[in-house]
This record gives structure tokens, sequence and C-alpha cells, in this order.
């Protein structure tokens, strides 16, 4: 595999996760203009939040972010793995809330601009599992 290729894989994941990271502080600080700025700006989008119908559509994800937003929860980002294909990322993380803790996927697609979330899907996790990868594993 060409070093110059696992330089620019390994970029793209470091893109990503920032990108995850912006997520989790638009969240945390209960920042909407930042919120609104990480997702795609494409009606393509979903959102399941716990306990949430499925949401989709831009409306309808945004209108769910204003609602929580309005009172955020004290939320860390824990653990992110990012997955990189191209144009189309996924990360995996777990979600500290108070005491709680629930595990999530964010999908990003490649922009103008940047990674944009398209998809956010969050549930309840019992406990933190390792999320790294072994050390054999390879960037795809």
């Amino acid at each position: 595999m060409p070093l110059l290729w696992v330089i620019c894989a390994m970029d793209e994941r470091d893109a990503v996760l920032e990108a995850n990271q912006a997520f989790y502080e638009a969240f945390a600080l209960g920042d909407m203009p930042a919120m609104e700025a990480i997702w795609s700006t494409g009606q393509d989008l979903a959102c399941i939040h716990p306990g949430w119908q499925a949401l989709v559509d831009r409306n309808a994800v945004m209108e769910s972010w204003r609602s929580i937003l309005a009172s955020p929860p004290p939320v860390r980002c824990i653990g992110a793995r990012a997955f990189v294909n191209t144009t189309l990322a996924h990360v995996i993380c777990y979600e500290g809330i108070g005491k709680g803790m629930l595990v999530a996927t964010n999908i990003f697609r490649k922009e103008e601009g940047g990674w944009r979330v398209i998809h956010h899907q969050a549930g309840p996790a019992t406990s933190v599992q390792e999320a790294t990868p072994p050390s054999d594993s390879r960037v795809h």
C-alpha cells in the first residue's frame, strides 16, 4: 500500500473525527447555528433520538435539535472511531449524558466545505466497549 495513500486516508479520518467533535461541541453548548452548520443542507437526512420516531428530512431533523438544544443535556463524546470510504464516512462512539451512556452512529458525507452529518442515531448502552481496531487492521 503506497505511503501517500495511507497518509491521505489518515487525514480524511482525522477530518471526519473533527466534524464529529464539532457535532458534539454544538450539542453540549446548545449552539443551534453550529448544529445547523455541521448537518448537510440536503433534504436526505435522518435522525433517530433515543425513544423517538425516526425523523426524515432536514426540516424535521433541525426542529428536533431546536427542541433538544433549548435545554441541552451535559453530553460528552467517548471513544470515537471513524470509518471512511471516499465520500461517505461513519463514526461510532459513546455519548456520556450525566451518569447514563448511549452508543451512537453518526454518518457523514463529504460535501463542498467539508464533512457534513446526514444521519445520527443513538440508543442505550450498558457500558463503553473498546472501539479501537486490532493493531494489524488496515485503513480502507
